[in-house]
């Protein structure tokens, strides 16, 4: 109480002291325009005080005198405002609106009051200016809802609000893209976020052109509200933005004033809480309690319009062909209808005419698994029966049994279990007749309202139902389903094939832009589940209210989907029969098992092949698996035991790659995107291990109706549980997110094709030119990995190989790496190459890894130590040997019997010298003699020869005697002359006359 008297007494005191400057100066006195009334903050025992506002301060005197309030729980209800002069609830007039105790934002052709975009900057950037990149980025008023920024730029749309009780948000919005981020939370005004579950902080994904509502409650107090959106990953993809309209807050006070109708709607009575829109060709101002009609011979108007506009001549634009449906007499002609609503005058200059209707033509045939019967329509064949569409429905052979499915390539009327629709971007739901039309051999896009509305298909399947046979089989294909298209566009155009599962979120499976040739996709379930196929058709992504390319399609040829629990039959499948004697009644197969084409009965695949569920019946449909991998024990799939054996001449290397776990976990970068936005690439891969052993990715943003246990085991649409996966990090730090985000989860591989040294299998590469090149004998370990699903860019799907190297300077973890010349893993966008190096990745130890080294001999023994061969290139196995002690003998006892053997070998040379050098002399000597004797009996005659003088012994004379050895050319003259009979002798004799000569 005294704070209330406190502050009357300071009113008082001011109220006096303007009056005196008044009177000094003359002012004039304040009339009801120049001022309004506002309520002062309630005190602590909730009363407060009116008090009145000048509109422009110092322009006049005279202001009423502060009064008590009403209650601070006071409120009016919704029609009514709180008229605050007379302080009571008072019904709005017409033309104008109001929530009682709550504010709405309907109108957006500027930001309104209070509302302020604001972009993050962006810390992470590696330039010191990107900062300044996002400056531009911002949510943008368009007329009747507001759009988000469209790059990775971190944008804050903020509104504060003080709610005097509990009350609630609630807008509508649309979030058709995951490249986008988008979350909703709410701060006090201490700036601390309000505690909130996950579902109301991150934003589900909606359908292309569908808006969603989403209503969260508020606390009483301060609350800042912020919408907040982020880019991903943009590339150069366009990011479809986000959309926010109609923002309802429940739970202020009052509201002091209506809120007039905005253009294009009215409130014809007082007290009314909305607007209504006004109808097709009416219009309406701002504040208005009536619409207006058009001129409608002239000019026209949508639903909601705040003018009339003129209406154009009829062009090409405003008509579109259809088939009829097939009459009585089985015939068909296509007919031309105004686009409706008609906007368009005929009879002026430069109109087109509506061209005459074709010729009545037979219709096509039936679709597969449909007969007719001489009527108008196709019916579906009886449960147990098939047809091809052309002959009449049969029943299945015995050992057969029909095969459940879809198969649409003819397209006269639109198929019962498929709806077509037309939602425009900016307002609600388009006329649904300018969705998909049919045409004969092809269902074709049609005109829409306007460029940018979503035309949509879509096909419901209530579930999957393996054929007889097959339906024990666990974690296999459940169904496909397969479509032909084309696209042929002059604008930005693109073309979605979106899933949703169970209901729960509709997400993006593949998308096409722009002109793309007549193609198929297929896409394979693998979980029995209800959903829904979509296919969205969007001719350009900018804001357009009017149609200019109308010529832009979309074409889907045929669509086939198999194993749907409602589908018919087109043909008969050959499955197990009973072992029962006489009995025709089709059995389930057990797991890995497949239908012998002769005998009709399950059979086992052999071991190491995996079974393949869509193919035909035989034992072509056990695949083999590849090097170095086992089949699991219902031949499911293919997977290593972590084992691996190499043989290369006489050597045999064996790996044991158990120690480097079951998955692997790589997080490359950072990256920048062109804004600055930091991001990670994560891969997990799992290397060994089946079904139970797989690596998962999980997406915590865009699926948030699944628990932490089911993300953790790989469920969930958003969650990818296979051998390698990839999923986009982003760091919550400079980004204004709370959390680490993760998104984009993409399957990889998951076939396991098999392991080997070799650089190529089953078309695969492994790039060894992208790893810095290894010096150590072992061979690198390539493990090959494939995904079937094809992509647009893929068309084979994605392939990967990990290549593993022994690195002993390596923990047995090891370190995952990426090429350097590809960060993300991939040069070509299909094939990725991973390079595992590890201790752990070296083949097992043998015998032939280490040696042993001799010790000194010491006191008659000596050590026998072994060690590894350096550099040790192998892991586990064999251990060392302990090492050994052996006897020897002592160094003086080798040194002694060495030079005893020395010197016995030097005396026997010596003896051996001289041996040979005094049998060489008597040799000699023994030859002179013969020589002698042999001159002795050829004596010349006597004139002719000497003779020993008498006194001269022999003894003497043998002394004389010189023996001349003959040189080699004389010897060979005497061999030569040996034929001839004749030898000669050269001898020197010297004697006591020396001038004696001797012949012979």
């Amino acid at each position: 109480m005294r704070s209330s008297a406190w502050f009357v007494a300071s009113c008082a005191l001011i109220l006096c002291t303007l009056r005196l400057i008044d009177r000094a100066t003359g002012q004039k006195q304040c009339s009801e325009t120049d001022y309004y009334y506002e309520y002062t903050e309630c005190d602590s025992t909730g009363s407060r005080w009116r008090v009145a506002i000048p509109q422009s301060p110092g322009a006049c005197v005279g202001l009423p005198a502060p009064v008590r309030g009403t209650e601070c729980t006071f409120s009016c209800e919704a029609g009514e405002f709180l008229e605050m002069s007379a302080q009571e609830c008072t019904r709005c007039a017409a033309g104008s609106y109001s929530l009682g105790s709550g504010i709405r934002f309907d109108q957006w052709d500027s930001m309104p009051t209070g509302f302020s975009s604001l972009a993050t900057s962006l810390e992470n950037s590696p330039r010191g200016d990107d900062s300044l990149t996002c400056n531009s980025s911002s949510w943008v008023p368009q007329g009747n809802y507001l759009e988000s920024n469209r790059d990775e730029c971190t944008v804050s749309l903020i509104y504060a609000v003080h709610l005097k009780k509990q009350g609630s948000v609630s807008y509508e919005y649309q979030y058709p893209d995951n490249n986008l981020l988008f979350e909703f939370f709410i701060q006090n005004d201490q700036c601390q976020e309000m505690d909130q579950t996950a579902d109301t902080k991150w934003l589900k994904l909606t359908n292309h052109g569908e808006w969603a509502t989403h209503t969260v409650n508020l606390k009483s107090g301060t609350n800042i509200l912020y919408w907040r959106t982020g880019g991903v990953l943009m590339g150069s993809k366009v990011v479809k933005p986000v959309l926010l309209k109609n923002v309802q807050i429940e739970g202020v006070a009052y509201t002091s004033e209506c809120f007039p109708c905005k253009p294009g709607t009215f409130s014809r009575v007082p007290g009314s809480s909305t607007c209504e829109p006004c109808p097709r060709d009416t219009f309406s101002s701002h504040g208005a309690s009536s619409c207006t009609s058009c001129n409608t011979t002239t000019h026209y108007s949508a639903e909601g319009s705040a003018v009339c506009k003129e209406r154009p001549p009829c062009s090409r634009k405003d008509y579109f062909q259809i088939h009829t449906a097939c009459d009585h007499e089985g015939k068909t002609q296509v007919i031309y209808k105004w686009m409706e609503p008609k906007i368009c005058l005929e009879g002026v200059t430069g109109a087109e005419t509506l061209p005459p209707s074709g010729k009545r033509e037979p219709c096509p045939p039936c679709n597969p698994g449909f007969y007719n019967n001489d009527t108008a329509t196709c019916s579906p064949c009886p449960p147990g029966t098939y047809s091809n569409g052309m002959k009449p429905c049969k029943p299945c052979p015995a050992g057969t049994e029909p095969t459940l499915g879809y198969e649409f390539k003819w397209w006269n009327v639109l198929p019962a279990n498929m709806k077509t629709s037309c939602f425009n971007v900016g307002n609600s739901k388009c006329d649904s007749m300018n969705g998909w039309e049919v045409a004969g051999d092809h269902i074709q896009t049609g005109a829409g309202s306007s460029d940018n509305d979503y035309l949509i298909l879509n096909i419901h399947v209530p579930g999957f139902k393996l054929p007889t046979s097959m339906s024990s089989h666990s974690g296999t294909e459940f169904g496909r389903i397969t479509f032909e298209f084309e696209t042929l566009c002059t604008a930005d155009c693109e073309l979605y094939f979106m899933m949703d599962v169970n209901r729960k979120s509709t997400t993006v499976v593949e998308s096409w832009e722009k002109t793309k040739t007549r193609q198929s996709y297929t896409h394979i379930m693998t979980k029995n589940a209800s959903l829904s196929y979509t296919w969205a058709f969007q001719r350009t992504n900018q804001p357009s209210d009017v149609r200019r390319y109308v010529n832009d399609v979309a074409r889907i040829y045929s669509i086939s989907v198999s194993n749907a629990v409602d589908g018919v039959s087109s043909e008969c499948r050959a499955c197990a029969l009973s072992t029962e004697p006489s009995s025709s009644m089709c059995v389930p197969c057990p797991p890995g098992h497949y239908i012998d084409s002769r005998t009709s009965q399950c059979m086992e695949c052999p071991q190491n092949t995996h079974l393949i569920s869509h193919a035909t019946p035989g034992l072509d449909a056990c695949r083999p698996c590849g090097p170095a991998s086992n089949s699991d024990k219902d031949h499911s799939l293919c997977y290593s035991d972590c084992h691996f054996t190499h043989t290369d001449g006489n050597v045999t290397l064996t790996y044991d790659f158990s120690p480097l776990g079951s998955v692997g976990l790589l997080m490359n970068g950072p990256s920048f995107t062109s804004k600055g936005t930091k991001y990670y690439h994560q891969f997990n891969i799992s290397l060994c291990g089946g079904q139970d052993q797989l690596a998962v990715c999980i997406d915590n943003v865009t699926d948030l109706s699944i628990t932490d246990s089911q993300r953790e085991k790989g469920e969930g649409a958003s969650a990818v549980k296979t051998f390698i996966c990839q999923s986009t990090i982003i760091p919550a730090s400079g980004r204004g997110f709370h959390t680490a985000l993760s998104s984009q989860s993409i399957n990889l591989a998951e076939t396991f094709l098999g392991a080997t040294v070799e650089n190529t299998l089953d078309g695969i590469r492994a790039r060894t030119e992208l790893f810095p090149q290894t010096s150590k004998n072992v061979p690198d370990v390539n493990f090959y990995y494939r995904s079937l699903e094809a992509t647009a860019s893929c068309e084979s799907g994605r392939s990967a190989v990990v290549t593993l190297r022994c690195n002993p300077e390596k923990s047995t973890k090891g370190e995952l790496s990426v090429p350097s010349q590809c960060p993300a893993g991939t040069c070509d966008g299909c094939t990725f190459h991973f390079l595992w190096e590890s201790s752990g990745a070296c083949p097992t130890c043998t015998e032939r890894d280490y040696h042993w080294i001799e010790g000194a001999c010491k006191g008659g023994h000596q050590e026998m130590l072994y060690v590894w061969t350096e550099p040790k290139l192998c892991m586990g196995g064999v251990s060392l040997p302990e090492k050994k002690t052996m006897p020897c003998e002592g160094m003086e006892f080798w040194v002694r019997l060495g030079a005893g053997l020395g010197a016995f070998t030097a005396v026997l040379l010596v003896s051996l010298t001289c041996y040979f050098w005094k049998k060489n002399k008597r040799l000699e000597y023994k030859y002179s003699r013969l020589v002698m004797s042999a001159n002795k009996e050829c004596e010349m005659p006597g004139a002719d020869s000497c003779a020993v003088m008498e006194g001269e012994n022999e003894g003497d004379m043998e002394d004389e005697v010189v023996y001349t050895k003959p040189s080699l050319l004389g010897k060979l003259k005497a061999i030569a002359s040996k034929g001839n009979g004749e030898n000669y002798e050269n001898m020197q004799l010297n004697s006591s006359h020396s001038k004696a000569l001797v012949w012979s």
